[in-house]
């Protein structure tokens, strides 16, 4: 090892680069990467912010007070060669520093103080390090052969001038390979970027070591015992990572969640980045964001009462009181607004009102333009005027319901699952009402998805979700949707902000758009719509939850246990491996000889098997099903939990 190639700790009053990595697919840049460059800015000389793609006069707008220099180029190699890009931008200025930190926007922070770990590292002489690793593995399970070496995690990586300055560094950046695709990143860069420079003599050290944590990838795995442990840094992964993985591996994120807030996290920066930018569905899981409310009133503030709006729209005069007495729990004064189809009911309506009285605050008993759509054009179209006005806080969105076509059983356990989930008693709304008021980020809430007495377990888009990719397009919705089910208000009753869903509202919908009674099924606006309000409310950065009493979930949740006990039953292994097999066999159909013999070709020979799988699945109603089936669940980044 030559002198130059010695370690040494990082000099008092040395001078660090920081080199921070963005992509946004929006081109702006999320509330969280101001705030972790903030913090950084007092331990670096100069701060090079490296923008993947686009970036808007907005985004611009927040980075510059955080940044000395802003430098966009388009979004190929992923964070790596936006790395290399920034060195070959420095160029011989690197000599003017004695470390380098190549970072990215894959974390939230600084949950602790970023100083202890600097000053710590930079008290160790050592050529470069990390804040956290990840164990040796064999077979590298993203080959399923060799090793997967000991690595540094290259989210952060920080690398002294005895290194930076070297031949053997510059060599590593002018040879490195392209990437077009993340397993190229991760096994021609992050899996080698330590094992490499460790042959040529340079020596790492790591500020979070996973030895000490106990496990192969604590920055996924053990992010609560990071945090204990000072780590400033909190992975974006364990809230988008595939919900039936961190199931195999007990990853609790609302945990991880309330860790994060007890350190003082300003958490509504990590919320509307979430909420913008992972499929609802899984962030609802992944971050346990379904609320348990209590009968007893233990969390609304009576100080700071939100203006609230009930929209009831009644087809069924007979349930007009019913209705109305779900909405008195609410706390406090409220205005309310009914929609009905015709006059005749209007005037039954206003009679139950004139009844029963209402003394909580104004009515206004609207009779729509069309019955088309239903209730989804009655708030759309015929309280698009109250939503906009601004005098609002919060909206109740209802409607009279009885299913009878499915059953008095099922009939009844839709309604209630609604009605008793969102306006139980005066406790439980009052506790709902409190988590807006806690929580000025949060969109909307509403029952988790119905599965007792229809099968919408595996098929909540149905039909649905072309109709749904296109409006989102044309809306300029870029929440990615979720791929077997919607997160979505099924029965499409929800309590929720008049600015969350802003998108929705203001879009100038006419009654005519929802087409006939014959398109009030799946595959028509209303259907797509009953799906889209969490799309349209993380689009703007508001988050959701879905709420319910105790009574209801100790009947859901004891039928979703039975359910997925026996549908588990012949599948060998966890449950995300069990999952897994399923997809790679695709469509079961009907069970047939034909349907056993296209699966057995897709799992055992993938390759020839593609030709009799394409005759196989001809245009028929089950081929498009089996084709849907066929598209795969997860890709291996999400399965190995990266």
């Amino acid at each position: 090892m030559t002198d130059l190639q010695k370690p040494a700790s990082f000099p008092v009053g040395g001078r660090r680069l920081v080199v921070y990595v963005v992509w946004d697919r929006r081109g702006g840049v999320e509330d969280f990467v101001p705030f972790a460059l903030a913090g950084l800015r007092e331990h670096a000389a100069r701060v090079l912010v490296v923008v993947n793609g686009s970036l808007s006069e907005e985004g611009r707008a927040k980075l510059e007070p955080v940044s000395d220099e802003i430098l966009v180029r388009s979004n190929a190699g992923f964070d790596i060669w936006a790395h290399k890009d920034a060195l070959d931008h420095v160029g011989d200025a690197i000599g003017e520093f004695d470390e380098v930190l190549l970072t990215n926007d894959t974390w939230f922070g600084p949950v602790r103080p970023y100083g202890p770990v600097f000053d710590r590292m930079g008290e160790r002489a050592v050529h470069f390090w990390g804040m956290t690793d990840h164990v040796r593995q064999e077979p590298n399970p993203f080959t399923g052969k060799g090793v997967l070496p000991y690595h540094l995690q290259s989210f952060w990586i920080a690398v002294r001038r005895e290194m930076f300055l070297s031949e053997a560094w510059r060599r590593y950046w002018a040879e490195l390979p392209e990437m077009p695709t993340y397993f190229d990143a991760v096994l021609k860069h992050e899996a080698v970027f330590t094992e490499t420079f460790a042959q040529d003599g340079f020596t790492h050290d790591v500020a979070f070591p996973a030895a000490e944590i106990g496990t192969k990838n604590p920055s996924l795995y053990r992010a609560e015992a990071l945090l204990d442990a000072g780590c400033p840094t909190l992975k974006r992964r364990p809230f988008l990572q595939w919900p039936p993985y961190l199931d195999r591996h007990a990853v609790v994120g609302r945990w991880t969640l309330e860790k994060a807030a007890a350190f003082g996290y300003p958490m509504e920066l990590l919320w509307r980045n979430a909420a913008r930018t992972i499929p609802p569905k899984d962030l609802n899981t992944d971050a346990a964001a379904l609320e348990v409310l209590p009968d007893v009133d233990v969390s609304y503030d009576q100080e700071r009462p939100l203006r609230t709006v009930v929209f009831a729209h009644i087809f069924y005069v007979e349930m007009t009181d019913e209705m109305l007495d779900r909405a008195d729990t609410l706390p406090g004064a409220y205005d309310l607004v009914v929609t009905t189809s015709d006059p005749e009911r209007a005037e039954g309506i206003r009679e139950a009102l004139r009844r029963r009285g209402h003394d909580r605050g104004e009515v206004d008993v609207r009779v729509v333009g069309s019955n088309d759509g239903r209730d989804q054009s009655a708030f759309l179209i015929a309280c698009r005027d109250v939503l906009l006005s601004g005098d609002y806080d919060l909206f109740v969105k209802i409607h009279s319901k009885k299913t009878p076509q499915d059953g008095f059983n099922i009939g009844r356990h839709f309604k209630e699952q609604q009605f008793l989930n969102l306006l139980n008693s005066p406790g439980h709304t009052a506790n709902l009402v409190a988590l807006f008021q806690r929580e000025p980020g949060l969109g909307m809430v509403f029952p988790p998805m119905i599965h007792i007495g229809y099968p919408t377990l595996g098929r909540g888009w149905s039909v649905n979700k072309p109709g749904a990719e296109r409006l989102c397009e044309e809306l300029g919705i870029r929440v990615p949707l979720d791929d077997v089910s919607p997160l979505a208000p099924f029965g499409s009753m929800y309590i929720g902000r008049p600015e969350a869903l802003r998108i929705l509202i203001e879009h100038p919908w006419t009654y005519d758009d929802f087409g006939g009674a014959e398109a009030y099924r799946d595959g028509g606006l209303a259907h797509i719509l009953e799906r889209l309000p969490v799309y349209a409310a993380g689009e703007l950065g508001y988050h959701v939850r879905t709420v319910a009493t105790a009574e209801y979930m100790s009947v859901s949740h004891t039928t979703l246990d039975f359910l997925l006990d026996e549908m588990s039953a012949t599948t060998p292994g966890y449950t995300y491996e069990q999952i897994e097999l399923i997809r790679k066999a695709g469509y079961v159909g009907t069970g047939s000889a034909r349907d056993f013999a296209r699966m057995y070709m897709r799992v055992n020979f993938p390759g020839t098997g593609a030709r009799l799988r394409a005759i196989m699945a001809s245009d028929s109603v089950m081929g498009k099903v089996a084709r849907a089936a066929r598209k795969p669940r997860t890709t291996l980044r999400r399965l190995l939990g990266r």
